[in-house]
């Protein structure tokens, strides 16, 4: 980490762009010490079902001698936090951000976990209603917690 950088760049990328330097975004957790986030992204996705034959006058099912394992799409919810010094920068950063998920390049969104050296492709399915932290309907420093859904439609676990 270069000399006077924020803790918080540079963490998290989605399709090259630092969240935290642009939308002041970072990940965040529903309780100190929690692990949603390290969960939803290291949960295996489930394997796609063989076709068995399931035959009257014998016990069980017949697979094929060798099983091909597919996984199926997962979802993977992160939890996220934002802030701004003003009110109008955290609402501009807010709607600027949700619109850049829901656009991705193509829809699609690479999010990048640097700590983890781990990069997901997925596309934006859904927010929750954000939390705020703070009251926004006065002036000053702003901040909310929000969770997005996204859809992995290739797993990479």
């Amino acid at each position: 980490m270069a000399t006077g950088q924020h803790i918080l760049s540079g963490q998290v990328l989605v399709n090259g762009t630092d969240i935290w330097q642009e939308y002041g975004v970072f990940l965040t957790e529903e309780k100190k010490g929690g692990r949603e986030n390290l969960t939803a992204i290291m949960t295996a996705s489930k394997v796609k079902g063989h076709v068995g034959v399931n035959i009257r006058e014998q016990n069980g099912k017949r697979y094929s001698q060798s099983l091909v394992v597919a996984n199926e799409e997962r979802d993977v919810t992160l939890h996220f936090a934002q802030y701004a010094a003003t009110k109008s920068d955290w609402l501009q950063n807010y709607m600027e951000f949700i619109q850049f998920l829901k656009a991705g390049t193509n829809g699609w969104l690479n999010i990048t976990f640097t700590e983890l050296n781990l990069t997901l492709r997925v596309f934006y399915v859904e927010s929750s209603a954000y939390r705020p932290l703070t009251y926004l309907w006065k002036e000053g420093v702003q901040a909310s917690r929000y969770k997005v859904k996204f859809r992995e439609p290739n797993p990479i676990i």
